[in-house]
């Protein structure tokens, strides 16, 4: 990763954060100004936060929360779903835009609050949970109840949010994307 900052890049794209080392070098590009993407296998925003916080020794984690609080441009989550009409599959995505709140969140170490913060950011902030993406996507035909409750980590909630005919806002996710988009480089 030395050496890939030798060359000046604007953007940084790391592979899996799956060890102490790759996790710290991320952080470090980060700071240093680079837009860094990277890739983690978890199922949700704050598993993404958690993992990469718990594997730092205890005396570093609070250094890390504020370090990570400072740089986090966001966190998506995707999972892959067979269509409803047994053409391919589309993607149900949980979207996590570090407003304050949530800046503030993970630096105290308050991540199980995340949670509710993505479910009450979805309008305003673009935000939008896994079960909000599930109940779009069963809403609008693209995939079976089954499916999205097979797919769902709290499947009552998802239950409740589908007998309600809620979901996402529409464009959420992409609202969230493209506002970081235009949003000028450090």
């Amino acid at each position: 990763m030395r050496a890939a900052l030798r060359e000046d890049p604007d953007v940084v794209l790391i592979g899996e954060l799956r060890d102490l080392e790759t996790i710290e070098s991320a952080l470090r590009i980060a700071e240093t100004g680079h837009l860094t993407f990277a890739t983690a296998h978890t199922n949700s925003a704050y598993q993404t936060i958690n993992r990469i916080i718990d594997v730092f020794p205890d005396s570093q984690q609070g250094q890390v929360r504020t370090q990570l609080s400072l740089v986090l441009e966001g966190v998506m989550c995707q999972t892959l779903l067979p269509r409803r009409s047994g053409g391919g599959r589309v993607a149900a995505v949980e979207v996590m835009v570090p407003t304050a709140a949530v800046r503030n969140l993970i630096r105290e170490d308050k991540i199980h609050q995340l949670y509710s913060v993505m479910q009450a950011g979805q309008e305003k902030n673009g935000m939008q949970t896994m079960n909000q993406s599930l109940a779009t996507l069963v809403k609008s035909r693209v995939v079976s109840v089954e499916t999205a409750l097979a797919a769902s980590s709290m499947p009552n909630e998802l239950r409740d949010l589908i007998s309600r005919g809620a979901g996402a806002v529409p464009g959420a996710g992409a609202r969230c994307i493209e506002r970081r988009s235009s949003t000028p480089q450090r």
